[in-house]
């Protein structure tokens, strides 16, 4: 079974980090940290990316352009904002946009 990589973008490095890690906590789960759109462009264009988290300070401008480099590049990959609410909540924010709602 492959990974199912998930860009996390977050201005706030502990955070990240933390979202990073919780992510990784899940077998089939691959989390792929970005701290600013360019980190996020970056890893867009080198990787095969199923799910884009977009955290904690990403603006609204800043998420619109990652939303739409990740249409032009596969309509598929799916962006979710996600504003905290601990691990559970993650959990369930992923596991519904990859079921696709």
């Amino acid at each position: 079974m492959s990974k199912i990589n998930i860009l996390a973008v977050a201005n706030h490095p502990e955070i990240l980090e933390t979202i990073i890690r919780l992510i990784n906590q899940n077998e089939p789960w691959h989390g792929i940290p970005a701290g600013s759109l360019e980190e996020a462009e970056e890893v867009l264009r080198l990787n095969s990316v199923d799910l884009v988290l977009l955290g904690v300070g990403v603006d609204e401008e800043t998420g619109g352009k990652i939303t739409s480099l990740c249409q032009s590049i596969d309509p598929r990959i799916v962006c979710l904002r996600h504003f905290g609410g601990g691990s559970g909540l993650l959990y369930s924010e992923i596991r519904h946009a990859l079921a696709g709602g």
